[in-house]
């Protein structure tokens, strides 16, 4: 069976919630007469209303030719409930509670109404495809789609096949989807799919810094912000997501995993959740939103301090704040302020390793110097050159984070998690590199793709912080990924999949 996405005309979503109303109004403005199913007969008409205002709405913003936006209209038929008789529907898309025996049983229903060739698909973004497809008698017929919410503006679509789906479908509802004007990314039946397991980076770094009392929630955003330059924070995300959905995912993932160190989450959720600190949806978690309005505490200004010398490590930094108008000495002299710049060590360890006074010693993020200075103290820093460093940095006009000095720089342990977890997600075959750039970039809405980002850093130097970390704490969770090392040794790109074994057939 071949040409399968171009003959599909008919198909029918069942829930009209958010994300199937979202699902329906990508479908039918994609071509396709759209039936529209529900338990509760009542909530039908409500979506179609809805779908209808927002074609409306793009006819009136002109991204749909009026006529275009009528035939769209036209194409919404409603339906008396989930397992109506069903002749002449090709597709079948749930998107029902996310439950495995509510899931199973819907398809159940639907094989005894649907014929031979309705193709069924699953939109859980947690379930395995394959579980769903174990409760139907022709699990071949069976594909997940895990469209994102808002579906219209998230261009993203994850096709996952369950074990037992039929070689030629993957393909097809790759094709499908493409027809529809989103894009499809390629994923296994694996814990998290693609982007739930590639967010896990970020997160499971930033509680665990958070964990080490290195810096505050806000604190830690700022910097993930500034010098990663993403659009959210992790404890930003996690309130916006609410932590008794991010919780249950990190924990599920990581025992899909079967406790896979680099998925390990944090013990700070679990009591959060059980304090009802969701986020924004209780009105407190990382932050507390009174109104509904972010509450951010304010940064610290630099405090006043005694002009010093300084001498910089880097000369980089040495230039920035000649600049600035600091005085920059050219040599470790006593009584000076001393600046060293971090890369993947802690700055105790790049003071032993420059033998320079650790009581005059601040370390700098090598992260960031045009957007934010992040600056390590350790518990052996004289105050008085803590001060003076900070006032020197501050004096540059780009605002500085101090924090509590650790293994390695901030910024950097959390883009190091990213670009090893998309690494594990391709040493492991579960999906192809630009697959996992695309799926992180949609979906995640990082600036980039992790493993193109670990490209244009370097992969040596992610590397060199993952050693680092992994030999200051002898905790597994920093191990590189043998896809990242292979790479480095052989001075391949993160992006490339190299030669394999089937090239040389």
């Amino acid at each position: 069976m071949t040409g399968w996405a171009g003959r599909v005309g008919r198909i029918r979503v069942i829930g009209t919630g958010v994300m199937g109303r979202g699902i329906v109004q990508l479908a039918a403005t994609g071509g396709a007469t759209v039936e529209l199913a529900d338990a509760a007969p009542d909530a039908v008409n409500a979506a179609i209303e809805h779908v209808s205002a927002m074609v409306d709405r793009l006819v009136a913003k002109g991204k749909l030719a009026e006529e275009a936006g009528r035939a769209a209209k036209e194409r919404l038929v409603p339906v008396d409930g989930p397992l109506a008789p069903a002749e002449g529907v090709d597709l079948v898309i749930e998107a029902v509670r996310e439950d495995l025996e509510t899931k199973q049983t819907l398809f159940a229903g639907l094989e005894k109404v649907c014929g031979p060739d309705t193709i069924f698909a699953t939109n859980t973004s947690s379930l395995s495809v394959t579980e769903i497809a174990a409760g139907i008698t022709d699990p071949t017929r069976m594909v997940g789609l895990h469209f994102f919410n808002p579906v219209p503006l998230m261009r993203l679509v994850e096709v996952i096949p369950g074990a037992r789906t039929a070689d030629w479908l993957p393909g097809e509802a790759l094709e499908l989807v493409r027809g529809w004007g989103h894009e499809p990314v390629l994923a296994k039946d694996a814990p998290g799919f693609l982007v739930n397991h590639a967010g896990r980076g970020l997160n499971t770094e930033a509680l665990q810094i958070l964990s080490e009392s290195l810096a505050s929630p806000a604190e830690i955003d700022r910097i993930a912000r500034d010098v990663l330059g993403l659009k959210l924070g992790p404890f930003e995300l996690l309130d916006l997501t609410g932590l008794d959905v991010s919780h249950a995912v990190l924990e599920s993932i990581w025992s899909g995993f079967h406790a896979e160190p680099r998925l390990r989450p944090s013990w700070l959720t679990r009591p959060r959740v059980a304090a009802g600190l969701f986020g924004r949806k209780t009105g407190e978690g990382f932050y507390r939103y009174p109104d509904g309005k972010q509450e951010v505490p304010a940064e610290a200004p630099a405090p006043p301090a005694p002009a010093m010398p300084v001498y910089a490590a880097d000369e980089r930094l040495g230039r920035l704040l000649s600049a600035a108008g600091v005085d920059v000495v050219p040599d470790a002299y006593p009584d000076t302020v001393l600046l060293v710049t971090l890369r993947g060590e802690s700055t105790v360890e790049a003071a032993r390793q420059l033998e320079l006074p650790a009581s005059r010693v601040c370390g700098i993020d090598a992260l960031g110097y045009e957007s934010r200075f992040t600056m390590s103290v350790h518990p052996g820093l004289d105050p008085q050159y803590g001060r003076a460093a900070w006032a020197a940095l501050a004096a540059t006009g780009t605002p500085v984070t101090v924090v509590r000095d650790g293994a390695a720089p901030i910024a950097q342990r959390l883009l190091a998690s990213i670009i090893n977890t998309a690494c594990y997600i391709a040493d492991q075959g579960l999906a192809a590199p630009a697959d996992i750039d695309t799926a992180v970039r949609l979906g995640l809405g990082y600036p980039r793709g992790p493993l193109e980002w670990g490209d244009l850093v370097g992969p040596e130097k992610v590397l060199r912080i993952l050693n680092g970390l992994l030999r200051a704490t002898g905790d597994p969770r920093y191990r590189p990924s043998g896809w990242l090392t292979e790479r480095v040794a052989l001075g391949l790109p993160l992006a490339s999949t190299g030669t394999r074994p089937a090239d040389l057939a």
